[in-house]
């Protein structure tokens, strides 16, 4: 991998984490059209997903620093039940990485017929969860949060699937609140992707041999270009983060897509 490409893909990476439209997805376009392939990819996508995740926990310290602290409080309180339903929605991924993990990755090698496939289930998702009215909850059941994780596992298997879109819309579907399901969707991916990116570290698999070289700076670059992601605009608060998603399903522009108006409300 030339440093232009790691680059480029850095920037493909950072610019489509947090849009529900499948950052894996486009780097595998861009991989093939770059003529890159084997385990080297694989690495570097663990490796920008760890620096977009550092990014996150950077723009959520205060959220993360309170269930923290209200979990190692040891008794029964909003941050233990919430901890608890990140938790439980871990464990379809988990199941897949331990289980699945040598057909996971025959599947990100391919080729772009499975990531075009993806690509059109994550749109005709997204387009049933805009149009679907299900009666609104006001919390995220432990029930909600086990599915919710089924459809991040779903989304771990098949690149060009979005993870966000995925778990997003399925949360949606189940009636939870845009703003509850877009902020546990953020958090409940922290641990995976970090989980990940430190077995792949002991393995070796960071060095430069293994993932292209330079791979502190491809880091560096990737947390600074999800940070700005992240961080558009500081004065709305926890909804913040999500502005990204209502601005990609309303084209761009001035328009506020239905699905996301009331985010910053």
């Amino acid at each position: 991998m030339e440093f232009w490409e790691a680059i480029v893909l850095g920037i493909v990476q950072g610019l489509t984490e947090f849009l529900p439209v499948s950052s894996s997805g486009h780097l595998q376009i861009f991989n093939t059209l770059f003529g890159l392939q084997g385990e080297e990819n694989l690495t570097f996508a663990v490796v920008v997903h760890a620096a977009t995740v550092c990014s996150t926990i950077v723009v959520f310290r205060a959220e993360l620093g309170r269930l923290i602290v209200g979990f190692f409080r040891f008794r029964r309180n909003a941050e233990t039940v919430y901890v608890g339903k990140i938790l439980l929605s871990m464990i379809p991924v988990a199941v897949v990485g331990l289980l699945f993990k040598e057909q996971v990755e025959a599947l990100f090698a391919s080729g772009l017929l499975v990531v075009g496939v993806s690509l059109i289930l994550t749109a005709a998702l997204l387009t049933f969860a805009y149009y679907a009215r299900p009666r609104r909850r006001s919390d995220i059941s432990f029930r909600d949060a086990f599915v919710i994780g089924i459809a991040q596992a779903f989304a771990a298997v098949l690149p060009g699937l979005s993870r966000s879109g995925s778990t997003i819309a399925t949360g949606l579907l189940l009636g939870d609140r845009k703003e509850d399901v877009a902020k546990f969707s953020f958090l409940m991916v922290l641990i995976p992707i970090l989980g990940e990116a430190f077995l792949d570290a002991l393995k070796g698999g960071f060095a430069p041999a293994e993932s292209g070289g330079c791979a502190d700076g491809r880091i560096h670059r990737r947390f600074r270009l999800g940070l700005s992601g992240l961080q558009l605009d500081d004065r709305s608060g926890q909804a913040r983060e999500i502005d990204l998603f209502r601005r990609v399903l309303s084209g761009g522009g001035n328009r506020l897509d239905p699905l996301f108006s009331d985010l910053k409300r």
